[in-house]
């Protein structure tokens, strides 16, 4: 074998490639999606083993789905890497069961269907796993993060989190493929926001979606644009549409970006800071996406 090629050989052997380079660690606890007896219009992601969290609390993250579905296990590979990442994941709606293979998130819903969900059940998520952090027989009490709860929704269920934003308990807002409409009342059935409701956002929130392909890019470019009150970031990947990347494995790229904006907000992470401050923060030197910031340091 030439020296050249026997070079390269071994540089193949031990170098990552450019794609493994930019995988993320996995998580660092192996993470279950149930149902609790005690909260049975919602899904529950967590660690598999609590005591394995050992003295570190939980932040708590309620989540709604695309089309205010009543689907807790719609986004369950996104939903489940948090979870893995040390967080109380609390989802609107039931575990419904398998879908198609290729089946991706729930989309907007029938503008004039009656609304699946509602906003107040994101409120519901966080009344419930404050509760259970106090109750002394539960399997939580004491191990939750009560101070630090994040409120997050894809497409409809975005605009949810935006009204369920007003609640003085959210520390951080994620708003996914999604941002108030400019006609009408600004909402979907199961979502009561305006343009003015951007007002009440208290904490940092970030807008991620995908390229100006998806349905809401417009929604969430204005957004962003109104907002000048809070800390926010928003950000969307070329090549990707209004379903995203959450039935990907992992989440995809949603999914680490999700984990690093709650990392930072709800842990102080300074590895997930990095990913969105500083002229060379890690998403904006990402090839493909395009970030912008206000506020932020």
């Amino acid at each position: 074998m030439k020296l050249p090629i026997l070079a390269a050989t071994l540089a193949a052997l031990v170098l990552p490639s450019a794609a493994a380079a930019r995988e993320p660690a996995p998580p660092p606890y192996q993470a279950v999606m149930e149902s609790d007896p005690s909260l049975p219009t919602h899904t529950v992601y967590r660690p598999a083993d609590l005591a394995a969290v050992g003295a570190a609390k939980l932040p708590i993250l309620a989540w709604a789905n695309g089309a205010c579905a009543n689907e807790g296990d719609a986004f369950a590979k996104f939903l489940t890497e948090i979870a893995g990442h040390g967080y109380l994941v609390v989802a609107i709606g039931p575990i419904v069961g398998p879908k198609p293979p290729n089946a991706g998130p729930p989309q907007r819903p029938d503008m004039n269907a009656p609304p699946k969900t509602t906003s107040s059940q994101l409120i519901d998520a966080i009344d419930w796993a404050v509760a259970e952090n106090a109750r002394p027989a539960s399997r939580y009490k004491g191990r939750l993060d009560v101070k630090r709860i994040a409120v997050m929704g894809m497409s409809c269920g975005g605009l949810q989190a935006i009204e369920a934003s007003a609640d003085p308990r959210v520390t951080t807002t994620g708003v996914w493929n999604s941002g108030v409409l400019g006609t009408g009342t600004g909402g979907l059935p199961g979502a009561n926001v305006t343009k003015a409701s951007l007002k009440a956002l208290h904490g940092p929130a970030i807008y991620v979606s995908g390229d100006a392909s998806d349905i809401a890019f417009g929604n969430a470019n204005d957004d962003f644009a109104r907002i000048d009150h809070i800390p926010v970031v928003r950000a969307y990947e070329d090549g990707v549409g209004h379903g995203g990347t959450y039935s990907q494995p992992r989440g995809g790229s949603f999914g680490e970006v999700a984990v690093a904006w709650l990392n930072w907000q709800l842990k102080g992470d300074a590895t997930g800071r990095a990913m969105f401050v500083g002229p060379d923060c890690r998403l904006c030197a990402r090839p493909g996406w395009h970030v912008e910031r206000k506020g932020l340091k």
